[in-house]
């Protein structure tokens, strides 16, 4: 490398916290300058490791992005915001002359006409479109390198080159026993992730990739127990809209690919009440002369997801169940999985599971690219990549993966 590594966290949530604390036990860059729109939550997260500096940034201009990046002369912008940012942050760092990663995509907008069977602006492909500038400049987005889009798409990849001779289905299965309690020790409802992300998801049309092309189906379609495995056990999963149905059939040759959440019927009902209500709603009505949307309200009333690490158990598992022909040609069905106990990310990094399992493959993949074992131009995921090097490397970092034969 002719030069080290300075990266642009955007965002100092959840994710871009757990972010700092793994990056800080790694050596392969030079700075990292946390930026959030709250100059507060940056320097917080900032105050970690020595390498860090704090910024206050707004992620919805890409000339503020792009000005950070000149004024700090970052390398790699890692984008840790909601991915309603995805774009400015995205056109920022292209800007800056610096490479990009992130953990999500740029959003869909459903079909007008038949959104449950057409798909309308999918994930990505504002970023897809502009592919060409971005390898004509020798720069590289690195797209959905979180863990569902990210790992599970490593994990893809390495069932393509080393497990299946032919694939029938990718299908991506996250699943958890995870509980919030009171201070009293009762239960509560409270989302181990953006809540803003999780209506987004979970209430625009699914995606399916079949035979060939992308086709939409309705909320919740196609529910199925999934046994989880190390001790989950049978969680009810449904598809949902997510990038890696997007990303994989571009890498992978694959006849299907689905991605299927276990929501649990207590998420799936409450989704479903807020959809009725209005209350996943963007579009700003006016309350008492106040201008606000519903969705952000919703996700304003729920505990912080950062903040609940502390009063959350269980495990979180992302994985991918590959269907198919093994390298023997015979008939294979595996899962390929990740599993994180909260109770160790919190003893070990005083971060909650999700956003640690979240956090860990972006920090994997800059340190492959520091390296230069990972390389590339263009708009890429992560199925673009060997495998093999990046789960060495998240092995070598104190968290194994599995595979279990279905």
């Amino acid at each position: 490398m002719s030069h080290a590594m300075r990266i642009l966290l955007v965002g100092a949530g959840g994710v871009g916290s757990a972010f700092c604390a793994i990056a800080a036990r790694r050596d392969f860059f030079e700075t990292v300058v946390v930026s959030d729109y709250s100059l507060e939550r940056a320097e917080r997260a900032a105050a970690t490791d020595e390498r860090y500096a704090a910024a206050q940034l707004d992620a919805s201009s890409a000339e503020a992005v792009a000005a950070l990046c000149r004024e700090h002369a970052i390398t790699h912008v890692m984008n840790a915001v909601d991915p309603v940012f995805d774009m400015p942050v995205f056109e920022g760092a292209f800007a800056a002359g610096a490479d990009y990663l992130d953990m999500a995509m740029s959003l869909s907008r459903p079909h007008p006409e038949s959104p449950y069977e057409k798909p309308g602006v999918k994930l990505g492909d504002e970023q897809f479109a502009v592919a060409g500038h971005w390898e004509d400049a020798s720069r590289l987005a690195l797209v959905g390198i979180g863990v569902e889009p990210g790992l599970s798409d490593v994990f893809a990849r390495y069932a393509a080159d080393h497990l299946f001779s032919e694939i029938d289905e990718l299908g991506t299965r996250d699943g958890a026993d995870l509980v919030v309690t009171d201070d009293e020790g009762n239960e509560v409802f409270a989302p181990s992730f953006s809540m803003w992300t999780t209506i987004e998801e979970c209430l625009n049309p699914p995606v399916v990739w079949e035979d060939g092309a992308w086709h939409t189906t309705a909320p919740f379609s196609e529910p199925e127990v999934f046994d989880f495995p190390e001790g989950i056990g049978p969680v009810e999963c449904v598809n949902v809209e997510h990038e890696e149905v997007l990303l994989m059939p571009r890498w992978v040759d694959c006849r299907r690919a689905t991605f299927k959440y276990g929501l649990g019927e207590e998420m799936i009902g409450i989704l479903k009440v807020l959809h009725q209500l209005g209350l996943d709603s963007t579009e700003k009505v006016s309350v008492k002369g106040v201008e606000v949307s519903p969705r952000d309200v919703v996700a304003a009333v729920l505990p912080d997801p950062a903040s609940i690490g502390p009063r959350m158990s269980g495990r979180t598992c992302a994985g991918v169940w590959v269907t198919g022909r093994g390298t023997d040609g015979e008939p294979r069905s595996t899962y390929l999985y990740h599993v994180v106990d909260n109770e160790w990310t919190m003893r070990e990094y005083g971060h909650q599971c999700v956003v640690w399992q979240t956090a860990i493959n972006p920090v994997v993949a800059l340190e492959l690219l520091a390296t230069g074992v990972w390389k590339g131009a263009g708009v890429l995921g992560p199925e673009a990549f060997d495998a093999v090097p990046f789960l060495d490397l998240l092995v070598a970092y104190g968290s194994p993966w599995g595979i279990k034969e279905m």
